[in-house]
């Protein structure tokens, strides 16, 4: 690492005037020398169980943990019982149940739907089954699950998570998405034609070979379709061969036609192995009818899970539902597990025959039950005495990331014609807004307030341009990032350091383009070489300013967010940099805010480039006759420009390497699954979802006494004086249901 030599170091160290600025560099370069020399990641050891007659259960039997790139899937079955979950509110001391022992199963070459109304808790069950629920203090989430026939978790086999939001790169086309996501996680493809073939091949199969040499596009560019855009996730998903695809809601602002497209994607996706699991809300009938499995939730509970088609329809007619011809299935079902709010009467009726349906399943599926439990050992249930062993899994090398990560940031920097037009007409119109203001400046004594006055707005509009730009777009970017990197595509240091070198010829090209015009208008210092130092210094400021919004968009959660943090933390940077208070006059407590502040070296540097050599007309005694006199009246004098650009080469070393910390620190952390009390696993037994079979053995049950189920015709509520009894329709307080398991 020749650049980050024993000179320079001492250089930028021997450069801070205190110990806290040399101890505070000295780390920086220090991390910034570990981040950038060292070695390529290596993913934590995963435990996995090994069975030398089933070699095929989990991904990375093979030797090495990847997975067979020729597209061969590894048949899972995922079992899960007694899931709960549960949100705690410490201001109220209540305690809300999102789900409440919700049992299932879900086969390999079947489309499984979680379905229920909005706040049923499918989005959270879906994210417990991928291990993807967000960890919180708050939450309580207890349960056992499955993974052929082991207790196991979301880490023992591959799997592919479709979040509802669609995030790509804008600029990039869908062929360029897919071969960056193959060349970053396929290691066993070498050849380009290889590689290109089996990127063919999955656009051929989701259906994307029409949009293939389109831009993804964005709310600024229009790009491809919603569909399309849902497609290429899943195609992004399916480069390292899951096993699972877990899909949340993948239908959601899609129209009718595209919202079938993605769900004969998924069946087909099923068709091919895999085990796919999906939420959506209320499909249409053509939807409905390419499900095989079902699981209906309402209010966290269980009302019923198995066969989808007639099956469900079969089940509630036992109890007087029955489904009118030429009705959505999927809706009739909607409609007989949601609340009615539109009066409290209803509110009591609905919420009783809710009730009374997730206690009559519970009941009655009771009665199909597997003989071996779900907790049961899993040496006896597998007939051999169980050994862990540790999966490695390998990637691309820490440089071959870096050039393909510089390659798509560079793709991304240079193709984004909007923003960089946008960037430079502002950056031209306030040049020629500034040097209108300060046209031609002299040589009289009003001119170096003037000249100070355009060089501290110079520097403030450089930063604010630089910082606006970068903390309206990084956060977006770093869900795309954090989504990557929990599949192990690349590491963190490989991704800032091509974020920095890609973005230099492009973001350069804006403070040059305002000197350019700025600087003959308002007649600044007329030399070659001053100009050159001029447009040296803002843009050096301009790499500053940025990295100090990638730091604000690690820090915070929202674009919003860092639209508010951002400005705000500039502008105590701007009080401080040396135009409006005197460094000599910084009470104590504040005096190392100048030290940090970019706006004040740039504007120093800016100060003494265009001050040193300068005469000014003079009359009276006490008049400054030259340029160093005024940088010596405001407390400038005694650095160099190369001090100035030094101090904020520090500056955005700082900043990268606080945003490295941050987003280390930051990685989304995933609730733990607790396993439920050993005494409750062994006296329960594990309940399957219901096959067809099981179905009919069900229906020769007879059905439950009329005063536990209503029928569906309508029943006058009791007279009671609060008909909404102990329902909080607006709170966090739930009712308790009870399951009985015999």
């Amino acid at each position: 690492m020749v650049p980050f030599g024993g000179k320079m170091v001492c250089q930028v160290v021997n450069f801070a005037g205190n110990g806290f600025g040399q101890a505070l560099t000295a780390a920086a370069v220090a991390l910034l020398l570990r981040l950038f020399s060292g070695p390529g990641p290596v993913l934590l050891p995963e435990e996995e169980f090994d069975d030398a007659d089933n070699n095929g259960d989990y991904a990375g039997d093979d030797g090495d943990g990847e997975a067979p790139v020729t597209g061969k899937v590894v048949p899972m079955t995922i079992r899960w019982r007694n899931i709960t979950c549960s949100l705690s509110d410490k201001s109220s001391k209540t305690v809300r149940f999102l789900l409440k022992n919700v049992s299932g199963e879900a086969k390999p070459g079947r489309l499984l739907a979680i379905m229920g109304p909005s706040g049923s808790g499918k989005t959270t069950l879906l994210n417990v089954l991928a291990g993807q629920l967000m960890a919180s203090p708050r939450l309580h989430l207890s349960g056992l699950l499955e993974v052929n026939g082991r207790p196991s978790s979301n880490k023992a086999y591959k799997f592919a998570f479709v979040r509802q939001e669609d995030l790509f790169f804008s600029q990039l086309t869908v062929r360029e998405t897919l071969s960056i996501a193959a060349e970053l996680q396929l290691l066993e493809i070498a050849s380009v034609e290889e590689r290109d073939e089996y990127v063919n091949n999955l656009l051929f199969k989701l259906g994307l070979v029409s949009c293939a040499d389109s831009n993804v596009g964005d709310a600024k560019v229009r790009g491809i379709s919603g569909g399309e855009k849902k497609r290429l996730s899943l195609a992004c998903e399916l480069i390292a061969s899951p096993s699972v695809i877990f899909a949340d809601e993948p239908t959601t602002g899609l129209d009718a036609f595209q919202a079938e497209r993605v769900m004969e994607t998924l069946r087909q996706l099923a068709q091919d192995g895999h085990t796919v699991i999906f939420s959506i809300h209320q499909p249409r009938g053509s939807v409905y009818s390419k499900f095989d499995d079902i699981v209906l939730l309402t209010e966290g509970a269980l009302i019923y899970a198995g066969p989808a088609h007639d099956e469900p329809l079969a089940y509630f007619s036992k109890f007087g539902y029955h489904c009118p011809d030429h009705v959505n299935p999927a809706e009739f079902l909607a409609d007989l597990i949601s609340i009615d709010y539109s009066s409290a009467a209803s509110v009591y009726s609905s919420q009783k025959r809710i009730d009374a349906l997730v206690e009559s399943f519970a009941e009655q599926s009771s009665a199909v039950l597997c003989a071996n439990p779900l907790t049961a050992g899993v040496g006896a249930h597998c007939g051999q005495k169980l050994r862990k062993k540790t999966v490695v899994k390998r990637k691309r090398a820490w440089w071959r990331q870096f050039f393909l990560l510089l390659k798509r940031a560079w793709m991304q920097a240079s193709r984004d014609g909007p923003t960089n037009k946008v960037r430079a007409r502002m950056s031209i119109a306030s040049a020629i807004i500034f040097g209108s203001v300060f046209w031609r400046m002299g040589r009289s004594q009003t001119s170096i307030q003037d000249r100070m006055g355009l060089l501290q707005v110079a520097a403030i509009n450089t930063a604010m341009a630089a910082l606006t730009k970068t903390v309206g777009v990084f956060p977006k970017e770093r869900a795309i990032v954090d989504r990557e990197r929990a599949k192990g595509s690349y590491a963190l240091g490989p991704y800032l350091l091509s974020k920095l070198i890609a973005e230099i010829p492009v973001g350069a090209a804006f403070p040059l383009m305002f000197g350019a015009v700025l600087y003959p208008m308002a007649r600044l210092h007329p030399s070659l070489s001053r100009f050159g130092k001029f447009c040296g210094i803002v843009t050096a400021e301009s790499f500053a300013a940025s990295a100090m919004g990638l730091t604000v968009g690690a820090m915070v959660p929202s674009t919003e967010a860092a639209m508010a943090v951002g400005p705000s933390l500039m502008t105590v940077f701007i009080v401080f940099g040396g135009y409006y208070v005197n460094a000599d006059n910084t009470p104590i407590v504040f005096r190392w805010i100048p030290r940090v502040s970019l706006i004040r070296w740039a504007f120093q540097g800016l100060c003494i480039n265009e001050f040193k050599g300068l005469q000014f007309d003079h009359q009276n005694s006490f008049d400054i006759e030259t340029g160093e006199q005024a940088l010596e009246r405001f407390s400038l004098g005694g650095s160099s420009i190369q001090d100035t650009v030094i101090a904020q080469s520090r500056i955005l070393l700082f900043w990268y390497c606080t945003t490295y910390l941050l987003l280390e620190k930051n990685k989304p952390k995933y609730q733990q699954l607790e396993p439920i009390p050993s005494e409750q696993s062994k006296t329960q037994l594990h309940l399957e979802t219901l096959d067809p079979d099981q179905i009919e053995q069900l229906n020769q049950f007879d059905p439950p006494p009329a005063k536990q189920v209503e029928s569906n015709k309508l029943v006058e509520s009791p007279q009671i004086d609060d008909p909404i009894g102990p329902f909080v329709l607006e709170g966090t307080l739930m009712i308790p249901v009870t399951t009985t398991v015999k």
